[in-house]
């Protein structure tokens, strides 16, 4: 069995947001799944996917904190700076953590870790609203 379908996420402010329990709002269908896999893709260059830890929120900012010192905005680094400054850094962001995850499904549930959760990146001031396609395979 395969299905797909598009899910549309809140708009998130900047930083590192655990979207586990959004994306499983938008999938009812994953608890008719004994066995299979869920790949998320996010439809934009200036978001990323993620997983990690889901417990403590300092985790999150951790993120945010090192990928900001990782990436500088300092827009005389770049020559891509149309959109403002946090535009080239942006897309360098989301390609060092890329545009998709792949979870397991085990009995009608994703088959993550104890501590595991889902990270939307945003990596934008105002990303607006994030795309992704859910693909779902499984029996």
């Amino acid at each position: 069995m395969w299905r797909q379908k598009k899910i549309t996420l809140s708009q998130k402010k900047r930083g590192f947001h655990l979207v586990t329990d959004e994306v499983s709002d938008h999938l009812p269908e994953l608890k008719n799944i004994s066995a299979g896999i869920l790949h998320l893709f996010i439809q934009h260059t200036s978001a990323s996917l993620t997983i990690n830890e889901n417990a403590d929120p300092s985790v999150r900012r951790d993120f945010e904190s090192h990928f900001n010192r990782l990436v500088p905005e300092d827009t005389s680094l770049f020559e891509h700076t149309l959109e403002g400054p946090d535009d080239m850094t942006s897309h360098l962001k989301a390609s060092i953590l890329g545009p998709s995850i792949t979870i397991p499904i085990t009995d009608g549930k994703l088959n993550l870790g104890t501590w595991q959760g889902i990270y939307l990146c945003e990596h934008r001031n105002n990303g607006g609203n994030r795309k992704l396609i859910a693909t779902i395979s499984g029996e």
